[in-house]
């Protein structure tokens, strides 16, 4: 017996043939756009503005000369006990001809975290959140000091020296020096007030 089929009938396979086609398309495409994830691009990457902070504080060589250093079988390592607490006020700079490194452009340090050339004597700052370092500095206090080579980030104070005036973190972004900032607040506070700078032995009377 032949069968006969209505155009309604006809027209409402075709419909679900097409819809079911359709479904099968949505469920293939990737739905991870609907994901948020905007909140880890701020930081780096990084699931917050500490971690990131601390990376940048890593591979800016930060640690080089703020973290004093301790002898081992392998040559000076950094003492993690003081990080980033600078030159150690009680430790006495190099021990070298002043006049005669300065006339000849060189460039001496004992263990990175004082240094000697033609500009004097410079020594590094304790950048850890005590009094005596960063405890009191303010977030925009900060990013002045940085941004403009300025000692403590106040207008008018001395200009940094170098090898600090010399460093690259100076081009660095105002979010990346927000979150070492932010990184710098989390670090154990060391007591060690910062050495201030000597004036070169050839400019001496």
């Amino acid at each position: 017996m032949r069968k006969f089929y209505s155009p309604l009938r006809i027209g409402l396979a075709l419909a679900l043939i097409l819809f079911t086609q359709c479904n099968e398309s949505q469920q293939a495409e990737p739905i991870a756009a609907s994901t948020p994830v905007a909140e880890k691009s701020n930081f780096g990457g990084y699931e917050t503005q500490v971690e990131w902070g601390e990376h940048l504080v890593i591979i800016g060589g930060c640690n080089d000369c703020h973290t004093p250093k301790k002898m081992t079988a392998m040559g000076p390592v950094d003492d993690s006990s003081l990080l980033l607490s600078g030159h150690p006020e009680k430790l006495p700079a190099p021990d070298v001809d002043r006049k005669e490194t300065e006339s000849k452009g060189l460039v001496v340090t004992a263990d990175f975290t004082a240094w000697v050339g033609p500009w004097g004597i410079s020594y590094s700052a304790n950048l850890t959140p005590d009094e005596t370092g960063t405890g009191k500095w303010t977030e925009s206090q900060f990013l002045y000091a940085i941004k403009n080579s300025i000692s403590k980030g106040l207008p008018g104070s001395r200009s940094l020296l170098p090898p600090m005036s010399m460093m690259p973190v100076k081009h660095m972004t105002d979010d990346e020096l927000k979150a070492i900032f932010a990184y710098l607040k989390t670090i154990n506070p060391v007591k060690n007030r910062s050495v201030q700078p000597t004036p070169p032995a050839l400019a001496m009377k």
